[in-house]
This record gives structure tokens, sequence and C-alpha cells, in this order.
């Protein structure tokens, strides 16, 4: 006959117990995959009303360097395509990178988008030479992948980083034709889109908890022992709990 074990309940991070935060990866990951099945569906939707169109929706929403009337289309310009070639080259791609960049969070995903379409857009913007028209998600693709990248490293977390080399790798077509000079690509938009989406790998970092002023202080926090004497601590647990006496050793360095 067995007794319940008393041991607690392992926890991850957060203090979320392990099996809900497996729960939760799995929760944000299926929404993940459900938002780049639509954002894929949406772009070929809109690939088909632009070939019926005769491609009219490009020269109306695409970015023209420096023309007021196109600034505001650097939030459309990523969903339209120039040719069947340009959105199936595309479309591989897209999935896998918004995907690796939304499935640790979709609202932060969100938040990756916007940024890159404009780090992207106001680069083509600000510096596209001539009267060249841009649309396409390449910016969007390169974003994400330098949204992952630098997420995997400021967060230590060698899964993402290295599955951001690796699909990198898969689609290394993608990196040639980020080479400055390559005909009717602009490397300018790969490039600001690249630029922020390693920037979001910052801004949307795992934020580490801080020690708050009097943690782990009893109630009336005056830094006295039970004793009432200056200078000792009390453990925040327990004497019978397994990591009682790291507490007190940190107590006693003040930490």
């Amino acid at each position: 006959m067995t007794t319940p074990s008393s041991a607690p309940v392992p926890s991850g991070a957060g203090g979320v117990p392990r099996h809900r935060a497996a729960e939760i990866d799995v929760a944000e990951a299926r929404k993940a995959f459900f938002l780049m099945v639509g954002f894929i569906a949406l772009i070929w939707a809109l690939q088909v009303a632009n070939w019926a169109d005769h491609y009219h929706l490009d020269a109306t929403y695409g970015i023209l360097p420096r023309s007021l009337g196109h600034l505001g289309d650097i939030f459309i310009a990523p969903f339209l395509h120039f040719s069947w070639d340009h959105i199936e080259g595309n479309s591989g791609p897209l999935f896998v990178f918004g995907l690796l960049a939304a499935y640790r969070g979709v609202v932060k995903f969100l938040g990756v988008t916007v940024i890159v379409a404009v780090t992207s857009g106001m680069a083509v913007w600000l510096f596209q030479s001539g009267s060249v028209l841009t649309v396409g998600a390449s910016g969007l693709i390169f974003g994400y992948f330098g949204y992952v990248l630098s997420r995997g490293l400021f967060d230590r977390n060698l899964i993402d980083a290295l599955a951001a080399v690796v699909m990198a790798l898969s689609y290394a077509y993608i990196l040639t034709v980020a080479i400055p000079g390559t005909p009717g690509v602009s490397w300018i938009g790969h490039l600001g889109g690249l630029a922020g989406g390693l920037a979001c790998g910052w801004i949307f970092r795992t934020r580490r908890g801080v020690k708050q002023p009097g943690a782990g202080q009893p109630p009336g926090g005056t830094g006295q022992g039970q004793g009432g004497a200056p200078g000792t601590t009390v453990s925040p647990v327990g004497p019978g709990h397994p990591r009682a006496g790291l507490y007190q050793e940190l107590g006693d360095l003040g930490l």
C-alpha cells in the first residue's frame, strides 16, 4: 500500500506547473498554426483578386519611394504579389518562419508583424532608388527569421536559434535574393525586415523576475529574526522543506 507523496508539484516558468505549461505551449502552437493557414489563405485570395484585376492592386497599394500618397501602403504591400511565381516562392518560407515566430505567443507575433512591416516598408520608402514599385511578403519573411533567431539568443533558447538557422539553410534561396544588385528584388526591404525582426527579439524577450524589496522577509519585514535580533533572517520555508538549507544560506548572505 502506498501513501500520497508530499513532494511539491514540479513547476515551470512563472510558477506554472509543468504539465500546465505544456498545455499552454500546445494551445499557442495550435493557434499559431491556424493563424498562418489563414494568413496564407488571405494572400492567395488577394492574389486571385489581383490577377483578375490585371494586377491593378499592385499599382494602387504598392510602396512607391518617397511618395506621401503611398506611405500608408507599407501595411498593405506585404499581402500583394506581382505574379504566381512570386507568391509561390514566398508562401513556403512565410508559413514556416511565421509559424516559428508565432508558436510561442500569437499576441507577440502580431506585434512583430506590425514592427517588421514598418521597418521593411520604411526602408523601401526612404532608400529604394527611382520610382520602383515594391510589393511582397519577403520583408516579413526576413523579419520573422530575424525574430526567431534573436529571440532564441536573448531568451537563451537554443532550440529556437537552431530552428531558425536550419530553416534558413533549408530555404537558402531566399538568402541569395538578399544580395544587393539582384534584378527585380528589393534587398533593401529584406534588410529592413531583418533589422526589425532582430530588434523584436529584444523588444519581446522574456523578462526575468526582479526581486522586490522585502521579498522573502517575514510579515512586518524588519529584517529581524524571531528573537528580534537585527541582522538575522528567517527561512521562507519550513525546516522540513528539501531546500530549507539553501534558503537559509541565501538569507544569511542578504539575498
